[in-house]
């Protein structure tokens, strides 16, 4: 896969500012292509920026084609994963005063085709928008919340269908003490999809513990995950999460795994032979938190003959990756995935597998 972005950066002054980006992204190893995976010569970012001074703040207002991302984008990401990242056709607004930060944002996300160039599109069949509020310094942390709005028209889940109108309520809580550091996120999610209320809900956490004063800088961590599946696939009530727009990377850039139906626990041990260069390597443990529900793979894709089959264990996989600052210009990247699936996917036809990734990044 490659990836290859051109943009061009106007600031008329110190309150203006225009920027449009280009891109052309391939995939032409891969068998099977899809909207994430390619996007020949199509516009990626074009927007109108303006700053000021507002009420003792700055004002920062935003229209046109952007990204945007929430802390460590378990939810609302850019998409860096996959090889397609993620824009939206979007007006944002934000305030900042202090430990301060105010935002809302509509957007229309943007839907990405591979077939022909420029030929990606947002309509008012799928918009997401919302408000923010952030405050740095509680305590030895920073505190975040926001509700935000997510539309989309004619959608299938495994227990309901129709149009999608989910509220959504998130809170986040993330800081460092001494050599521990922490980052701890709660969704909760109503609305209906058709006829049916949205009853879901999901948590993330990460949390570390750093030997400064040991050689090569380790790391201790464990991240933990859970996901709401639909317990009562026939009752009046959706109890699947919706991961809205989550980081193709944050459990691996493998890809097997969805935010949807889970439980994940995963420890790690990260370390610096040297300033430029990262090590980690972690095992990660999965179980479905319902065997109602089926097994998803990412973004929130059910596996087909799981759901309502027992078996709550997923699989459980090891996680290496390296990290290679090279230049000020020159970024490489190495990761390595073996997973060994649970007897729900066994059942259903699936089988273990490995994933191993090589990347190189030149900025200029």
């Amino acid at each position: 896969m490659q990836r290859i972005q051109l943009h061009a950066d106007l600031r008329l002054n110190a309150n203006w500012q225009i920027f449009a980006q280009f891109e052309d992204v391939r995939a032409p190893g891969k068998a099977v292509i899809t909207p994430v995976d390619e996007n020949q010569f199509d516009l990626r970012l074009a927007f109108v920026a303006y700053t000021n001074a507002v009420a003792g703040g700055v004002l920062k207002f935003r229209v046109g084609r952007q990204e945007m991302a929430f802390d460590l984008q378990r939810f609302v990401s850019v998409r860096d994963g996959p090889n397609v990242r993620q824009a939206y056709d979007a007006a944002w607004l934000d305030w900042e005063k202090g430990p301060w930060r105010l935002i809302t944002f509509w957007s229309q996300p943007v839907q990405y085709r591979h077939e022909h160039p420029f030929d990606d599109f947002s309509d008012t069949h799928f918009q997401y928008g919302g408000v923010r509020v952030e405050r740095q310094n509680v305590g030895p942390g920073d505190l975040s919340a926001y509700y935000s709005r997510f539309h989309l028209d004619k959608v299938s889940y495994l227990g309901a269908s129709g149009d999608e109108r989910r509220d959504i309520f998130d809170v986040r809580y993330a800081g460092t003490r001494e050599d521990f550091d922490w980052d701890l996120e709660t969704m909760g999610q109503t609305g209906h999809v058709g006829n049916k209320s949205i009853r879901a809900w999901a948590a993330g956490t990460r949390a570390g513990y750093t030997m400064a004063g040991v050689g090569w800088t380790p790391r201790v961590g464990l991240q933990v995950d859970a996901a709401s599946g639909d317990r009562h696939l026939g009752n009046d009530t959706l109890g699947t999460f919706n991961p809205l727009f989550p980081n193709g990377y944050y459990f691996t850039l493998a890809g097997y795994t969805g935010y949807v139906n889970l439980i994940h626990l995963k420890p790690g041990l990260t370390a610096r032979p040297t300033s430029k260069l990262s090590l980690m390597t972690a095992v990660g443990l999965q179980w479905r938190e319902t065997t109602a529900d089926a097994v998803y793979v990412q973004p929130n894709i059910p596996v087909r003959g799981t759901a309502g089959k027992p078996g709550r264990w997923t699989g459980a996989y090891v996680h290496v990756r390296a990290e290679w600052a090279i230049t000020p210009n020159l970024a490489g990247a190495l990761e390595a995935v073996n997973y060994q699936i649970g007897t729900a996917l066994r059942r259903a036809g699936g089988h273990d597998a490995n994933y191993l990734g090589a990347e190189l990044k030149y900025g200029w």
